[in-house]
C-alpha cells in the first residue's frame, strides 16, 4: 500500500517585501509555497509567511485590504507563521520606535525595536548560531537590512539566535511562540534553507 503525502502549502504574504526569495526558498525546502495577496489565497495555506520589507508600508496595505484582522483570527486558531525582518516586528506585540500609532498583527510577546541596527547603509552579515538548528550546525549566515532587534522577550517566547560577537554581541535576533517563529535577518537572501526547512516542519507538525 502506498501513501500519499499531503502537499505542505505554504503563503507568503504578497504586499511588499521579498516574497519571490521566501517562495523559492520554502519550495527548495519541500513545501508547496506561493504568494498570497488576498484573504482567499491565504486561507488556502497551512501556514504563512510575511516578509522583509518596510514594515510601516506593509501594515498600511494590510489595513487597506483589510487583511490585519482576518491573519490574527487565523494566528489565534493556530495557523503557523514566520516573519523575517519587518515580518518580525508585523508578529511581535509590542514596538519600539515605530510611526505614530503603527499597528502590528501580534502573537508573540516580545518587545522589538524597529531600524535596531541603523541605515540601509549599516546593514552587515554576521554568522549565527540557531539553537534550532542544533548545536553541531554550522553558523547560519545572518543578513541583516535596517533589521530590527528584541529589546524585551516575554516568558512563553523562547530565544533561539543571538549575535555572539562583534559590537552587536547579545542582540536577540530570532524567537519562536509555539507556531510562530520570527528573525531580524533575511535567511531567503541566503543560499542556506535551513530556517525555512524548520519553518516547513513547524508547519507539517501543525496538521
Amino acid at each position: 500500500m502506498s501513501f500519499v503525502t499531503k502537499p505542505i502549502r505554504i503563503a507568503v504574504l504578497a504586499l511588499q517585501g521579498g516574497v519571490r526569495e521566501h517562495v523559492q526558498a520554502l519550495n527548495a525546502a519541500g513545501a508547496d509555497a506561493f504568494p498570497a495577496k488576498n484573504l482567499e489565497q491565504i486561507t488556502m495555506a497551512m501556514g504563512l509567511v510575511i516578509p522583509g520589507g518596510e514594515s510601516t508600508t506593509m501594515i498600511k496595505l494590510a489595513q487597506m485590504y483589510n487583511l490585519v484582522e482576518p491573519i490574527q483570527e487565523l494566528r489565534s486558531q493556530g495557523m503557523p507563521m514566520y516573519g523575517s525582518c519587518a515580518g518580525m516586528i508585523m508578529l511581535a506585540d509590542r514596538l519600539e520606535g515605530g510611526i505614530v500609532g503603527q499597528e502590528t498583527i501580534g502573537g508573540i510577546d516580545v518587545l522589538v525595536r524597529r531600524n535596531a541596527f541603523g541605515r540601509q547603509t549599516e546593514s552587515f552579515e554576521a554568522p549565527l548560531r540557531l539553537q534550532n538548528l542544533g548545536v553541531e550546525s554550522e553558523p547560519f549566515p545572518g543578513v541583516f537590512i535596517r533589521a530590527p532587534f528584541v529589546v524585551e522577550v516575554g516568558e512563553n517566547v523562547e530565544v533561539v539566535g543571538a549575535i555572539e560577537s562583534g559590537a552587536h554581541a547579545g542582540r536577540v535576533v530570532a524567537v519562536q511562540s509555539g507556531n510562530l517563529m520570527a528573525t531580524s535577518f533575511h535567511p531567503e537572501l541566503t543560499p542556506d534553507i535551513r530556517v525555512h526547512e524548520i519553518f516547513v516542519n513547524i508547519v507539517r507538525k501543525a496538521q
